[in-house]
């Protein structure tokens, strides 16, 4: 349907793609990955309307393909007062509606020829996106992702989440030959994302979907498409598959570069050992060898393998704090309630102390972030925050918290450094080098801006921090480095996430929001229940002997033990076959 051939792009700044290739077929559930900022946004700008860029290579979409699109950040017209289900069946109602009027306009007109006709192209056009069957279509959509309870809801009335499912929904029932999906994942609850999931797995036609969910990518697509560094590659399989080939190929290079450095520093030696013949020795020939040897030395390191898609730099996140504190309450939380149109929460009571790293978990649109905002103001009735917790938040809304017309350097003046090259070092570290340290926040993806809400949590030093969805656009590369942070950061840890992974991997225990109120769970029985939810009963004990062998075969690859972790290789793909 689609193929992309030797295509490269550049910005006037930046180097986007050089020479990428690859195609989209029949049957093909592809996840696009990627560090943020490599242009995988720009791809799929070029993908929806090629004559809008002037790039080098080859573009060649079928005559007759069809392409529908899922936004990073949907918009409702909220003027338009409209049903979920007028909503997701828009374009069938509004040909149902034109035939209605033909047939009212041919039981007055002398002139029925010219109405005929446009009688007869409609229904074609009704025929052509299943009009016939579109109210039981519907249906079905809306129980695969267990949302039937919202067919009759006002759109206005939906969370930001299940207004994102309800837009796959009407571009799934559009029928186009290809859709594209820009973090159709964002900000999804437990329960909508797995409805996503769904609905990803039962579509039958051709998805290009960016996301870095690791919950989506381990259970849904057949293909992945990696665009790193400039470059993209393709591999057909599972996301589980990938990773491991990765694995195995990592394992190879590591081999291999160990090799190749000691025969370096043997060739080293013979080199000192030259030049200091030929500085007491000046015969010809003596020169010649010498001169034989840094040429072969320089080849040798020429020839070293490169892999961009092996061993790509995390961010260097680290959560410091001024001001440790001793075992004591940070933040206590009593009676507290918040209402809007309707109540959200009531009579929730809790404390944090000064180490715990804790999850508030629930539903799309129950009142967490009203909460943790609350926390953050510190003037609500209901909150005590102790007077030696010094408090960092990072919002899920961004521009709380970034200045869209700062550029990144100017956001970071008022955060205690002195001097630019300061700023420059710091921010390296989250990966904004170079020009980019110039552009205004608000040209930045939502991955960057979000790495650099962390940059400057991390730069206050605080003993407290509230974290709002702080996964939410991050690469898996970003994910993990955060995951370190949080595991080695000494102080108090409140945060909102629906990323299954983040939670489990550094939180203690999670607060879950039931029936308006806050209940605290321990985390055996929080993972316990999300896979009775939706695995099957061995998943959890099967993924989790996958991490082990993963952690010994990063600990073999330490000390350079290729036997031990070949063979620990092995043993991981069985295990991978079993999951």
């Amino acid at each position: 349907m689609i193929k992309v051939d030797n295509l490269s792009f550049s910005f006037p700044q930046k180097e986007l793609y050089t020479n990428i290739s690859f195609t989209l077929e029949e049957g093909q559930h592809c996840a696009f990955i990627g560090a943020s900022g490599n242009g995988k946004s720009t791809l799929i700008d070029i993908l929806m309307d090629p004559e809008k860029y002037m790039f080098e290579g080859k573009l060649e979409i079928e005559p007759t393909c069809t392409i529908g699109y899922v936004s990073q950040f949907p918009q409702l017209d909220e003027t338009k007062e409209t049903s979920v289900f007028e909503y997701i069946g828009e374009p069938f109602i509004k040909i149902q509606n034109e035939i209605t009027s033909i047939c009212t306009e041919m039981e007055t007109s002398a002139d029925i020829e010219p109405l005929l006709e446009k009688y007869q192209l409609a229904l074609d056009a009704f025929d052509a996106i299943g009009g016939e069957d579109f109210e039981s279509n519907i249906n079905k959509k809306l129980n695969q992702a267990n949302l039937m309870k919202l067919k009759d809801l006002s759109v206005s009335a939906l969370s930001g989440g299940e207004f994102k499912l309800v837009q796959v929904m009407k571009e799934m029932l559009n029928g186009p030959d290809v859709i594209i999906m820009d973090e159709p994942d964002v900000f999804l609850d437990f329960e909508n994302l797995n409805a996503l999931k769904n609905l990803i797995n039962a579509h039958k036609g051709i998805l290009l979907v960016v996301t870095h969910n690791r919950y989506l990518l381990n259970h849904c697509f057949n293909k992945i498409i990696h665009l790193e560094n400039k470059e993209l590659q393709e591999f057909d399989g599972r996301y589980i598959e990938y990773n491991f080939s990765l694995l195995q190929t990592k394992i190879e290079l590591q081999e291999i570069a160990v090799a190749e450095q000691e025969e370096i520093e043997r060739y080293d030696g013979i080199i000192d050992n030259l030049r200091a013949i030929a500085t007491h020795n000046s015969e010809a020939s003596r020169g010649r060898a010498l001169k034989a040897r840094v040429k072969f030395q320089e080849r040798l390191e020429a020839r070293r393998i490169k892999a961009p898609f092996v061993d790509i730099k995390q961010p260097n996140i680290s959560f410091d704090i001024e001001n440790e504190m001793e075992d004591t309450t940070v933040i206590n939380v009593s009676n507290y309630r918040v209402a809007f149109d309707e109540l959200l929460l009531d009579n929730v009571s809790f404390e944090i102390k000064s180490t715990d790293k804790v999850a508030i978990i629930g539903p799309n649109g129950t009142g967490k972030t009203t909460l943790l905002r609350d926390i953050f103001k510190n003037n609500h009735d209901s909150i005590e925050i102790n007077t030696d917790a010094k408090v960092a938040y990072l919002s899920q809304m961004q521009g709380e918290v970034l200045n869209d017309s700062n550029t990144i350097l100017e956001e970071f003046i008022d955060a205690g450094f002195d001097t630019y090259d300061e700023i420059r070092s710091y921010i390296s570290n989250y990966g904004f080098e170079g020009e980019i340290v110039n552009q205004k926040i608000g040209s930045l993806s939502g991955g960057e801006k979000n790495m650099l809400q962390l940059a400057k949590v991390s730069a206050s030093k605080a003993n407290v921090l509230l974290l709002d969805e702080p996964t939410s656009h991050l690469d898996t590369y970003a994910q993990l480095a955060l995951e370190k942070a949080i595991e080695s950061y000494k102080g108090a840890i409140l945060m909102i996430s629906h990323d299954f992974y983040s939670v489990v991997n550094g939180m203690d225990y999670v607060l879950i929001i039931d029936d308006k109120t806050i209940r605290k769970m321990k985390m055996k029985k929080f993972k316990q229940m999300i896979y009775a939810s939706h695995f099957n009963k061995d998943y959890l004990e099967m993924e989790q002997n996958k991490k082990s062998v993963e952690m010994k075969i990063e600990m073999a690859l330490k000390n350079t033990d290729f036997e031990l972790a070949k063979v620990l290789v092995d043993e991981l793909e069985e295990l991978i076959k079993l999951l």
